[in-house]
């Protein structure tokens, strides 16, 4: 059997001040890719200029207007022709930087009936009280990955490893209408091509999976209008892209999640409003009880918080500044929902 090629891209708009590091980690891989690309996409900085220097080869989109699903879809079609169904493409941001062992943990986990393989993303250093309460979120992701066996519900756009012959079926899934967005491999019709086509690789009968080897340190908000902007795209992205691929035996498990995740707000603000009202009326009576199963929720949301720092842990045991970010997650469930209703676009928005 031929040498399995790896060829990994890089989709940039703008990121002259961090395509340089991602790079880097690609070299620095224990099985390093064969070839780099990045995919300067609409540039008006030296991103494209940055990555030659660095080494890489570099493709430039051409009247692309569906910012990264159209740039990647352009590369892809200049690629495939020079590549075989057991080749792999690695396609990751030019915001994350990979764990050496990356590439080689995705070789491994790569099985006959996996068609990609996804990262397992951390936050960055940085970015305020924001960025710790992005690490401990992002921490508490990665438990629950390792929890579920490293199944991937989402192949994140941070870093995930193809099959070339898992993208080919993918497209011509779509030209055949099996699945909608378009006639190339990522969709043009979601605002996240990421969440999409883990729905498109399921779909089309492969299990998609996120190696403990596989860690990446990604881009952190560091305001709160980024931030808000960054999840309402994931949010409404997540919810556009159910309702367009209807309820299946994919799709069913994710629909049951957002379903749990509704209760969980309305949950959240009858404890809120009760609790309001009580204090209300006067002084509050402490039950034993409940102050021992307080407790132990403090103790789960400081283990849960290992990995991110101890600051990170200190902050997670006082409850009150992440009931605030929790509030903040579930107004952006609720707009989400309530701007899909209201068949109200999304914008897409730089962050």
């Amino acid at each position: 059997m031929a040498a399995v090629r790896i060829v990994a891209l890089i989709p940039a708009h703008n990121e002259a001040g961090r395509v340089g590091a991602a790079i880097a980690a690609l070299r620095a891989q224990s099985r390093a890719p064969d070839r780099i690309v990045v995919v300067a996409d609409n540039c008006t900085d030296l991103t494209a200029d940055l990555a030659r220097r660095a080494g890489a080869q570099v493709v430039e989109s051409v009247g692309n207007r569906h910012k990264k699903a159209g740039a990647l879809n352009q590369a892809l079609d200049r690629l495939f022709d020079g590549l075989a169904d057991h080749d792999l493409v690695l396609v990751q941001d030019a915001d994350t930087t990979l764990a050496s062992s990356f590439i080689a943990s995705a070789l491994e986990a790569i099985a006959q009936d996996v068609g990609a393989v996804g990262g397992i993303f951390y936050g960055e250093r940085g970015g305020g009280l924001l960025g710790v309460l992005q690490r401990i979120e992002f921490q508490r992701y990665a438990r629950e990955i390792a929890r579920r066996g490293y199944r991937a519900d989402v192949l994140t756009g941070t870093a995930t490893l193809f099959r070339v012959s898992t993208l080919r079926k993918i497209r011509q899934a779509r030209l055949d209408g099996v699945i909608g967005g378009g006639v190339s491999y990522y969709s043009l019709a979601s605002l996240t091509e990421d969440d999409e086509i883990t729905k498109a690789v399921r779909t089309i009968g492969y299990r998609t999976v996120s190696p403990a080897g596989c860690r990446v340190v990604t881009e952190v908000m560091t305001t709160v209008p980024k931030l808000w902007h960054q999840r309402m795209r994931w949010q409404r992205g997540a919810l556009e892209n159910l309702r367009d691929y209807g309820w299946t035996r994919v799709t069913a498990p994710y629909m049951v999640r957002q379903a749990l995740m509704g209760l969980s707000v309305l949950a959240l603000a009858l404890y809120l409003f009760f609790t309001g009202w009580m204090l209300a009326r006067g002084r509050p009576e402490f039950s034993p009880f409940w102050v021992a199963v307080g407790l132990v929720f403090v103790a789960e949301k400081v283990v849960t918080a290992r990995g991110a720092g101890y600051r990170a842990q200190m902050l997670a045991g006082t409850l009150a500044i992440e009931l605030v970010y929790d509030l903040f997650q579930h107004a952006v469930y609720v707009r989400s929902l309530w701007d899909m209703v209201r068949r109200r676009e999304e914008r897409w928005c730089a962050t």
